[in-house]
C-alpha cells in the first residue's frame, strides 16, 4: 500500500482559512455580478464561518462530555 505523502502546515487553520477569504473576496469584487461571483461569496462565507467554529472548538471553555 502507497504511503500518505504528509507535511507540516505553517499556518494555523484559522489564518488559512482568513486569508482565503480575503482573497475570494477581492477577486470576488472585480468580477461583474454572475454565478462565479457569488460562488466566490459563498465560499468567502464559508471559510469565515469554518474559522468561528475552529476558534469556538479550540477555545479553552469548552469541556468534553462528562
Amino acid at each position: 500500500m502507497a504511503s500518505r505523502r504528509r507535511f507540516k502546515q505553517t499556518r494555523s487553520l484559522k489564518d488559512r482559512l482568513a486569508s482565503f477569504a480575503k482573497d475570494a473576496r477581492e477577486k470576488a469584487s472585480s468580477l461583474p455580478p454572475g454565478a462565479e461571483k457569488d460562488e466566490l461569496l459563498r465560499k468567502a462565507g464559508q471559510a469565515d464561518t469554518t474559522a468561528r467554529a475552529a476558534i469556538w472548538i479550540n477555545s479553552p471553555g469548552l469541556q468534553p462530555p462528562k
